[in-house]
């Protein structure tokens, strides 16, 4: 289901083009998922999350171009209106307008882990 998941949403928004710039919100099974396929398809990744602890696997492991902690407000606005797709894994209750406001214009938010109720 994983594999499922996070790939044919990808392939089903047109986000396996290479060169594109691509979020993943969350590095739990599916986030590191998806980084995998975004990355495989020559996109540039950035893995956006509350945890900065999870910067360093996310680079040395994963291979992302970037990670960026969204509760950082600053970091958050230097990346806004860059990203041509996001892919949200979390599974809870979570802010979804900052994550908005980093897509371009046409940008795609993919939610595959969305929560049970909404906020």
């Amino acid at each position: 289901m994983i594999l499922i998941t996070t790939y044919s949403s990808l392939k089903h928004y047109r986000l396996e083009k290479p060169g594109l710039h691509i979020g993943v919100v969350g590095l739990g099974g599916l986030g590191h998922v998806a980084v995998k396929f975004a990355k495989a398809f020559g996109s540039k990744v950035i893995v956006i999350s509350t945890s900065a602890n999870k910067k360093k696997k996310a680079i040395e492991k994963l291979g992302i171009d970037s990670f960026l902690v969204s509760e950082n407000e600053e970091k958050m606005q230097g990346v806004a209106r860059t990203l041509d797709g996001i892919i949200d894994t979390i599974s809870v209750v979570h802010p979804i307008v900052p994550l908005i406001s980093l897509l371009k214009t046409d940008g795609k938010l993919i939610m595959v882990g969305a929560p049970e109720k909404a906020s």
